[in-house]
């Protein structure tokens, strides 16, 4: 189990604070703060668990289909199929026999819808790329196709993914033709994309540490953001087959764009280091929109969590960011 330490190099800080914003993150934390500073992380609110097995060691994986094994496979699935497959009651209703075949054809289409799912995401990363708008029209036409009829369950999990692995939201921009523009989340301006058709946004795991970093008080130990993001299967010595190199795509990219300040932490002694948001973090964004988003994200809303909710309040009143 992955878990973060809270070490000597990392502050006290509020731990009202600190208990809502791992709340919302899906973190347990454990009754005696004092004998035992460990917090267990499993993301159980924010990357909800799926029905399919997912080996413990690694990213959870969206749905997808054996036949689709050569395409890059989409990490951490939100809900997946946990609903009751549409129409099942009526196939039970025209089979004298439904018991027999019942699960193997659920399996089959669970599986079609897997695979629908997959595609879906990888054409919106496509309508991403070519900053192109979709259609609810266009989705079915293209992709769904003859499952139309499963088209709100397939969306539903598509762009919840999108939102969960690369911080990209799904807007519909014209209810009544039933339009969708795909951007970055919480206004932020980077991406990560170096150009070419295989890069992936990288927007989630920005928007994963300006999280962690309010939640510390507004400065994070290194250690604990990078126990943070292996509770996602993100290693610093590790290649992600979505991040890259995750060490220079924290220390180096993010920091030279301005996102995030690296700094030796005052007065440590042997020498730690932390990180802040940086200039570009603060001009783009703020506590309050972070905190709306993964709220949204979690299904609840960002009063659930009053400390949190509280400071980033006063932080809109006050005209600040962080």
């Amino acid at each position: 189990m992955s878990h973060f330490q809270w070490n000597q190099c990392s502050k006290s800080g509020d731990h009202q604070a600190k208990r809502e914003s791992l709340d919302l993150m899906g973190l347990q934390v454990p009754a005696d703060e004092e004998k035992e500073a460990t917090v267990t992380a499993s993301f159980s609110t924010l990357i909800p668990t799926t029905p399919r097995e997912v080996p413990a060691a690694g990213p959870l994986i969206c749905p997808q289909s054996p036949q689709r094994a050569s395409s890059p496979p989409i990490a951490m699935a939100p809900n997946s199929w946990s609903q009751p497959i549409e129409g099942s009651s009526s196939q039970r209703e025209e089979d004298p026999f439904p018991w027999h075949h019942l699960e193997e054809r659920e399996s089959l289409l669970r599986n079609a819808l897997d695979e629908k799912m997959a595609d879906l995401v990888q054409f919106l990363l496509l309508k991403y790329r070519m900053r192109e708008l979709t259609t609810k029209a266009e989705m079915l036409n293209s992709v769904i196709k003859n499952y139309g009829e499963h088209f709100s369950v397939i969306f539903g999990v598509a762009t919840e993914c999108m939102q969960l692995v690369f911080g990209i939201d799904v807007k519909e921009v014209d209810p009544s033709g039933h339009t969708y523009a795909i951007v970055n989340a919480l206004d932020l301006t980077y991406d990560g994309m170096l150009g070419d058709d295989q890069s992936m946004p990288k927007t989630g795991l920005l928007i994963i540490i300006l999280f962690v970093i309010f939640m510390e008080g507004n400065s994070a130990n290194e250690e604990i953001v990078w126990e943070a993001l292996s509770v996602m299967g993100v290693y610093a010595g590790r290649e992600h087959f979505i991040y890259g190199n995750p060490r220079k795509l924290v220390l180096e990219d993010l920091v030279q764009e301005q996102y995030l300040e690296y700094r030796q932490v005052p007065g440590s002694d042997p020498a730690c280091y932390e990180f802040l948001w940086g200039p570009r973090a603060h001009a783009e964004t703020s506590k309050m929109k972070v905190l709306e988003y993964l709220a949204r994200i979690s299904g609840s809303e960002p009063r659930s969590y009053p400390s949190l909710y509280e400071e980033a309040l006063r932080d809109e009143e006050n005209g600040v960011h962080v």
